[in-house]
């Protein structure tokens, strides 16, 4: 859904081609209104690629960054590497143009094939479900049901088995739990509707057929009022002068969380879905809950967040707290888990424009200075907390557009997310380079599987634009050792193989002075790295003093053009938008 768009985020703080050297463009909405009017008898293109000793078929011996991979170092935490999929763009099982829960099962492999040691996967531990409760519209923010699946997506059954699947692959499964709202045509809703316009009738035991409004419960599960007030978004019921609150849209009436009936209700859908094997919520529109006040806002993430770790102190929780860093980093005095990174994200947040070279305020010093002052004012506010970092998600314009389809810059835009410390979150696309501003239906087009193979690909929501994908299909970028999904592939195993950079403590690198060069240090649990950001489209030679820092080896980098990253002694050399770990 689309959220109020405040974007201070700014902190505290001052602050088109592949790697082969092609451009691929496909108007995504023709191709794929054609892709899902059959399905194909062709063999699955993902199998086609792979080898028989179940490796992709491209030749990633002539990248140098393999020859520094190593065992990858899977710790069972809440720190995890997240994929955010919006099912009804993501795979389709049946033919009928709209992604499913079995489509995503299909898709699983892509995600997380369960084997770390394979070239196949991407390597996410973790999956983000976008809504998957019935709903009248197609993204599903608009909840008709708690207690089941949108028919569009599949049945309770289907769930079950996705569940099984992702705990398989050692996938953490979470779903967006939408209680700030619920649709205009939830039964709470509409029982309150109808009991709205009865007086109350005095007595102890109301004896009229329809309740009246006083002895309704679910008529204080809304935030009604006789009068429009002066403030806020409020919509007219059509019955007398009573008004309801409505943040988001008229479709969407606003919940009153104060009520401790729904509360019960809410704390009853929690553990259905966590019974169903759920290992957490995000936690959708947290900001609204009570409009920006961050203290009952707070109150209510703490509530959740108790109910659900005494459930099983494993799950997860994560905000969406659509602010500026100094409002939601206060959120953290709930205690939650997580809170999403805002500040880090999109065009007008940090990454964006210190790749973008916005003056002084951004350069890549600032970006590691950023970091730690992130991590620091977090632990103010909770021992525990997890950062939250993304670059872009089913809200916001996707990279390709702000970087004027820079493939190396859309590269390095995501190595940075991804090297970031807590639980980093990926939108399904951004590993292809894929297209979408403007209209929220852009932004969750259909993911590009293929050119070639129809089955599986999406019709994506209706009203979206013809959009036109510069870097070809996973198909496409699969076979080509230097696209943008192969670089995502190599980040995230990098990622995997060093807890040090979810986890560990950051501290900067102060003699190296370089302003196009980030330079920080992460510790964790003894262990330290040494990382190196070279921000700029230019090479750069740096000196990293190992009497200072104390490293033996280059311990594996990310390349945006796929030239080497080169260890002599103590000087380092960067290509343009690369990252170097040292320890």
């Amino acid at each position: 859904m689309k959220y109020l768009k405040i974007f201070g985020v700014v902190l505290i703080f001052a602050f088109v081609l592949t790697g082969c050297g092609q451009v691929k463009s496909v108007n995504m909405k023709n191709h794929t209104e054609t892709a899902t009017s059959e399905k194909s008898d062709q063999p699955d293109f993902e199998q086609s690629m792979i080898s028989t000793d179940g490796k992709d078929s491209g030749n990633y011996n002539d990248i140098p960054e393999y020859k520094y991979r190593r065992k990858v170092n899977i710790i069972d935490d809440n720190y995890r590497t997240y994929y955010e999929v919006f099912l009804y763009s993501f795979y389709d099982s049946n033919g009928d143009g709209i992604g499913d829960i079995n489509g995503l099962i299909e898709k699983l492999d892509y995600i997380n094939d369960g084997n770390y040691d394979s070239d196949y996967s991407l390597g996410f531990n973790g999956i983000w479900l976008m809504p998957v409760m019935p709903a009248r519209s197609y993204h599903k923010y608009d909840v008709l049901d708690y207690y089941d699946i949108d028919p569009q997506y599949g049945i309770i059954d289907d769930f079950k088995r996705l569940v099984e699947e992702c705990n398989k692959r050692g996938i953490k499964l979470i779903i967006d739990l939408v209680i700030n709202h619920t649709s205009n045509q939830h039964p709470w809703f509409l029982s309150a509707l109808k009991s709205l316009g009865i007086e109350p009738c005095g007595k102890e035991i109301c004896t009229y057929e329809d309740l009246c409004r006083e002895h309704n419960p679910y008529v204080s599960y809304y935030n009604f009022t006789e009068g429009k007030p002066d403030r806020g978004n409020y919509c007219h019921t059509g019955i007398g002068d009573w008004y309801y609150e409505a943040v988001f849209s008229p479709d969407m009436p606003d919940l009153n969380l104060d009520n401790m009936d729904l509360r019960g209700d809410i704390e009853d859908i929690m553990k259905y879905w966590l019974e169903l094997g759920v290992g957490g919520f995000r936690l959708d529109a947290a900001l609204h809950y009570f409009s920006d006040n961050t203290e009952k806002n707070c109150e209510v993430l703490a509530w959740l967040n108790d109910f659900v770790k005494n459930y099983n102190e494993k799950n997860y929780l994560v905000a969406e707290v659509w602010t500026n860093f100094g409002t939601y980093s206060k959120y953290y005095l709930s205690n939650i888990d997580s809170v999403f990174n805002f500040a880090f994200a999109t065009e007008s947040g940090v990454i964006a424009k210190t790749l973008n070279n916005k003056g002084s305020t951004y350069s890549a010093k600032a970006f590691g200075e950023a970091m730690i002052q992130v991590q620091d004012e977090l632990k103010k506010y909770s021992d525990t907390a997890i950062d939250a970092p993304f670059f872009t998600n089913h809200d916001t314009a996707r990279a390709a557009g702000y970087f004027a389809r820079n493939s190396e810059k859309i590269k390095m835009a995501g190595g940075m997310n991804l090297m970031m410390s807590g639980n980093v979150f990926v939108y399904y696309g951004e590993e292809l380079g894929m297209s979408g501003s403007g209209r929220d239906e852009n932004k969750r087009a259909p993911m590009y599987w293929s050119d070639t193979y129809r089955e599986g690909m999406t019709k994506g929501p209706e009203n979206m634009d013809n959009l036109e994908h510069s870097f070809g299909s996973v198909e496409i970028q699969m076979k080509d050792p230097l696209s943008i999904y192969n670089y995502y592939k190599r980040a995230i195993r990098l990622r995997n193989e060093n807890p040090e950079i979810a986890r560990g403590v950051i501290t900067y690198m102060t003699d190296i002075t370089d302003r196009d060069i980030c330079a920080i240090a992460k510790t964790y649990q003894n262990s330290t790295i040494y990382m190196l950001y070279n921000i700029s489209d230019e090479k750069k030679v740096i000196t990293v003093k190992k009497s200072t820092y104390p490293y033996e080896e280059i311990r594996g980098y990310l390349s945006a053009n796929g030239e080497e990253v080169k260890l002599d002694g103590e000087t380092v050399t960067l290509p343009p938008y690369s990252i170097v770990i040292l320890k």
